[in-house]
């Protein structure tokens, strides 16, 4: 349900539920879930992008799984209960352990990317969308609040007040409205095409660098200043004279393009 491909140090994972606009079954929850794992570990990859197969990216949680769950079938989990131990449960992971992951993560968004979709795409670094794909914070509708690690990502982009009202009311917006809130980064005809190329801009710089610029804006930007400052300071150290950042310096005097190895 979630494919993944991987050439040139990017990996292209695609939510592989087109018959369904990708909506999020328990299945594909799963999918996810083991694909995140399996790149937070997996050598070589300097970028994510993500996108959805077919006519959409992701309309959010499946309403089949509310039926499932009346039916007894699946009933609704603990949702207090951690996954693997980490600061989420299993449906924050689908969303929140795209920041987790250690490289950075881009996001092509098309169709709609509703409730659970939309709180995928704000677990990307960068996202990209076309003009005309809608967005919503869609659980007010079902009598439910955002719980899928909105609030821990959101705020990252847009003011409070802007959030809430998007929270209470749960209505739809399209692209270009989500770009003039800043809900995405950039607005494209064609946002995985932009977003691949994205991605192979920073996949040709020092990944260890990358790397740590990501770590380091995603611990502090909410910080105290001291704490901030110190870990610039402890990762500039990690940095400076290593194989990689040597390896770049050569290709900036030389201008060779740089053989930079992948961390382990």
């Amino acid at each position: 349900m979630v494919k993944i491909s991987v050439a040139d140090h990017i990996a292209d994972v695609r939510f592989n539920r087109p018959d369904k606009y990708n909506a999020l079954s328990f299945a594909l929850i799963d999918a996810i879930a083991e694909a995140i794992d399996d790149l937070a570990s997996r050598p070589g990859v300097r970028v994510v992008v993500i996108s959805g197969e077919g006519r959409s990216f992701c309309a959010g949680l499946d309403i089949e799984n509310f039926a499932a769950m009346q039916s007894g079938d699946n009933r609704f989990p603990n949702l207090t209960e951690r996954y693997k131990e980490r600061i989420t449960n299993v449906y924050q992971h689908i969303c929140y352990g795209w920041k987790e992951l250690p490289m950075p993560v881009i996001a092509a968004i098309h169709g709609v990317a509703l409730g659970g979709g939309l709180q995928i795409a704000m677990g990307a670094d960068i996202r990209f969308s076309t003009p005309d794909t809608k967005f919503s914070v869609m659980e007010m509708r079902w009598g439910l609040i955002p719980d899928m690690s909105l609030t821990q990502t959101i705020r990252d982009v847009l003011p409070i007040d802007v959030a809430k009202e998007l929270i209470f009311t749960g209505r739809v917006i399209k692209g270009e409205e989500a770009l003039r809130l800043k809900l995405i980064t950039h607005l494209s005809d064609n946002p995985f095409d932009e977003a691949m190329a994205l991605a192979r801009e920073i996949a040709s710089k020092n990944p260890d660098a990358v790397r740590a610029a990501k770590k380091l804006i995603n611990e502090v930007w909410h910080g105290d200043s001291a704490r901030g400052l110190m870990m610039e300071s402890q990762l500039m150290m990690k940095l400076m004279g290593s194989a990689n950042q040597l390896e770049a310096v050569n290709s900036q005097l030389t201008g060779n393009p740089p053989n930079f190895k992948d961390p382990v």
